[in-house]
């Protein structure tokens, strides 16, 4: 680990911090934890720091250290929470929540690229024995592990994909941003009630790459 990067990354983390966007100490601990700088591009590792996304293999982008860190903490992981990652991309949002829910945690990417990627960052990072990488469509979760207290994705839908609702226990939430195929997006919190219905909530405008597959956009 280099020093320099690392400190850099701290300086990213507590501005996150009194910025309020991190709020609770076990995020905080996280993010010192997986640093960003592990799961960038080798050229990229310079930039990691800097609160925007990055672009990754695949045409897709790492996010924006802030937006993760907005997800996270709207998640509420506790720990031992089963928890599914949808656009595993890079691998570190999965590794955040690996971290967070201290157990193992499915992620499904499409794009083969990404899922070598995401894998070779999770070993890297320590963290390959408890992130599960599978290649598949996102749209559709993943059945074999259901039910989920938590699903995050990391990809915006054009509504909220019905597997996805049907794979999450009674209370449980999914965080994703739902809205246009680019560009523009709302966050939303959808908490599945006991009687099988949902209940949204809006969290602002974010800006993710499209969610592409069965239930979401067509490529």
């Amino acid at each position: 680990m280099s020093d320099e990067l690392y400190r850099k990354w701290e300086r990213t983390v507590e501005a996150l911090v009194r910025e309020g966007i991190i709020r609770s100490e076990k995020v905080r601990q996280a993010f010192l934890k997986v640093p960003r700088y592990l799961f960038v591009l080798p050229e990229h590792k310079k930039w990691a720091h800097v609160d925007e996304p990055l672009p990754i293999p695949g045409g897709q982008t790492i996010s924006a250290p802030h937006m993760v860190a907005i997800m996270l903490e709207l998640a509420e992981l506790e720990e031992g929470m089963n928890v599914l990652d949808v656009g595993t991309g890079s691998g570190w949002n999965a590794a955040l929540i690996a971290e967070l829910v201290k157990t193992d945690v499915y992620t499904v990417e499409r794009i083969p690229e990404l899922v070598e990627f995401a894998r070779k960052n999770l070993e890297k990072a320590g963290y390959a024995d408890r992130v599960h990488v599978i290649l598949g469509d996102g749209t559709k979760g993943f059945p074999p592990k259901a039910p989920y207290d938590r699903i995050l994705v990391a990809a915006g839908a054009p509504n909220v994909p019905e597997p996805l609702v049907e794979q999450l226990k009674p209370g449980g939430k999914l965080i994703i941003p739902v809205g246009s195929y680019h560009l523009w997006q709302e966050l939303y919190e959808v908490t599945k009630l006991e009687d099988g219905s949902v209940k949204v909530k809006r969290h602002g405008g974010v800006a993710f790459v499209p969610l592409i597959g069965e239930h979401g956009w067509k490529e």
